[in-house]
């Protein structure tokens, strides 16, 4: 599964929208926060009873307790200490490093953006320009001891600024968006050692607030490139690409990037978070401890265990008590264990997640559906996507529904209105006939489509064998290229080695996120998709502020890109997670952050 890059900044800690209305399935209070909790659950326990959508408030006398939790998000492996290059950006690794690398804000249940005081604060201070002033808590620091300042802010808004470019004219840092350096060419302001910068918006932003996210510690960069923190700003500041030539290449692939198994060394690795990296097993386990030196409210235990177990082992895992809390893909299969499972023991926690499943075509040379839209048409005929979420969908999550656009899920308020003006219905029903007769006349009877996607996944196995049925009827001879490296560096999507791409993004409440996926050579474009008048209409998007100003300009962006076929949407993913009844705090989340989003309350009820 892929993050959306919902700034310049997520894992999942780093992104979000300014503008909610549309992206908050339990609405907002007058107040900002969030309204109706969607991660309540039949026999979940709470230490202290959340108030809203957000992070319940813990008590003052909440300690960490000697124990360890082990969780399971799937069976793919952790990448790095660093996420936020397009080969790192994914919903597996950032779980992980969300727990260590903290942040001004999080999402909370609905998709509603909160404060975590604990780090800092920031206030609007000019709305003509926009700007947003800062705050770092006084307390704040890494786990090594060093004062987290403005410095680190500045490093994580250089790794964004295309401005920062190596002899190619190519950006020089492999982050995977550049939105926040373009919007905000000047950087944060503000002396590097200090703990108050702002941040100015020439133009109007519609993600503006969540533009600042999660920084890297500019410490370890400049000792690693035997500079001081100072000099490091100052080369920052001068554009000094000369002296950030080795600053970036560390930044890209240095020591952050282990072998599996290996974590670099704990000096370069420091936590800003409740918890730190620990241990590495390859192809079992990442073990995190408690940050001792984190100056917020302490982790409920000393370990946590993010474990990587096959979907299909989950329950089992958990009913065995080797899992304390599971994450699966939700399966038919899936629901009928967990409907099984004791209630007195265990909690299954479910609802929709902000995340979409999808068939994307490959627009690089080569690709039969490059410069076919009479192929992209016929592949779109041919795959039933009523029957794929019928059998497949429909059996976990009886109001399930095929999604007809990208920028707008079903259960936000103004899906129905964007699609009634952008989707005709074309694709509702298989239409072999249709199909064969443009495969016919483009003489492409046979056309190889190989599917690819990150195996095993159960359901993009039967997804495929779907499509394989219908469409090979129609004339495509449909290849399964599933493979356990799909996502990987290197691999099939980064790589461009597919005809059609099977994944999901996974999002949160921000408005322009798309930008990043479909705007020519963005980095999270892994289909190389290029549209001049998309291109216009996300930068119309981002610089919006105006609500129904922005809902026109997504209903021309879904219309353009069903014109296109840049891809097929298929469904929103059901979400179903499992966990042991005396694990405290655990709470359901449509937002990118997944269950563990809260996991640093996580706490076993004595």
């Amino acid at each position: 599964m892929r993050l959306r890059k919902l700034s310049a900044a997520v894992a999942i800690t780093a992104s979000g929208a300014l503008i909610l209305s549309s992206c908050t399935p339990g609405g907002e209070d007058d107040n900002g926060n969030g309204g109706e909790d969607p991660g309540q659950a039949e026999g979940q326990q709470f230490s202290v009873e959340p108030d809203d959508t957000g992070k319940a408030e813990m008590e003052d006398d909440f300690e960490t307790a000697d124990d360890s939790i082990s969780v399971s998000m799937g069976e793919t492996e952790f990448v790095s200490y660093n996420g936020f290059t397009p080969e790192t950006y994914n919903v597996y690794n950032s779980t992980i490093i969300d727990q260590v690398l903290g942040g001004f804000w999080y999402w909370g249940t609905d998709n509603v953006q909160y404060p975590n005081e604990e780090f800092g604060e920031w206030e609007v201070t000019g709305e003509d320009p926009m700007t947003i002033e800062y705050t770092i808590s006084d307390d704040a620091e890494w786990s090594d001891g060093t004062p987290i300042t403005n410095a680190d802010f500045i490093l994580d808004w250089a790794t964004q600024n295309p401005e920062l470019s190596d002899g190619d004219d190519s950006p020089m840092f492999n982050q995977v968006s550049h939105t926040y350096g373009e919007n905000v060419p000047d950087g944060p302001e503000g002396e590097p050692d200090e703990k108050t910068f702002t941040i100015e918006f020439p133009q109007p932003d519609a993600d503006a607030e969540i533009r600042v996210g999660s920084p890297m510690p500019a410490h370890v960069v400049a000792e690693q490139n035997d500079m001081d923190v100072e000099e490091l700003v100052e080369a920052i500041r001068d554009e000094d690409t000369d002296a950030l030539e080795p600053v970036a290449e560390f930044w890209n692939d240095g020591e952050w990037f282990s072998d599996p198994g290996s974590l670099p060394d704990e000096e370069l690795i420091p936590s800003s978070g409740p918890y730190k990296l620990s241990s590495w097993e390859a192809g079992e386990s990442v073990t995190l401890e408690a940050n001792e030196d984190y100056w917020g409210t302490p982790p409920g235990v000393s370990e946590l265990v993010f474990r990587f177990v096959d979907d299909g082992q989950h329950v089992q895992a958990l009913e065995n008590g080797d899992i304390n809390v599971i994450r699966p893909q939700a399966t038919v299969d899936t629901r009928e264990q967990l409907d099984g499972l004791s209630e007195d023991q265990f909690v299954m926690h479910e609802g929709e997640a902000a995340t979409w499943e999808h068939l994307d075509f490959n627009f690089a040379d080569g690709s039969p559906f490059a410069d076919s839209p009479e192929l992209r048409e016929a592949f779109a005929k041919c795959v039933p996507r009523q029957q794929i979420v019928d059998n497949l969908i429909e059996p976990i999550f009886p109001d399930a529904e095929v999604l007809d656009a990208r920028e707008v899920l079903n259960f936000e308020d103004h899906y129905d209105d964007v699609v009634d003006e952008s989707y005709e219905g074309q694709y509702d029903e298989v239409d072999i006939e249709g199909a064969q007769e443009l495969i016919e006349e483009e003489d492409a009877d046979g056309t190889e489509v190989r599917i690819g996607y990150q195996a095993p996944n159960p359901r993009r196995t039967d997804i495929v064998s779907e499509i394989q049925a219908s469409c090979e009827d129609a004339g495509f001879e449909i290849i399964d290229e599933g493979s356990e490296d799909f996502f990987a560096p290197g691999g099939a999507q980064e790589s461009g080695d597919f005809e059609v791409a099977l994944f999901a993004w996974a999002g949160s409440g921000q408005v322009a996120s798309g930008q990043n996926i479909y705007s020519t050579d963005r980095p999270q474009n892994y289909g190389e998709y290029s549209n001049d008048t998309v291109d216009e209409l996300f930068s119309d998007l981002a610089s919006s502020e105006d609500e129904d100003e922005q809902q026109d300009i997504i209903v021309d962006i879904e219309t353009e890109l069903w014109d296109d076929l840049h891809g097929i949407p298929l469904f929103v993913h059901p979400d179903l997670t499992g966990s042991d009844a005396s694990i405290q705090n655990v709470r359901h989340t449509a937002s990118q952050s997944q269950i563990t989003w809260n996991a640093e309350q996580w706490q076993r009820a004595e």
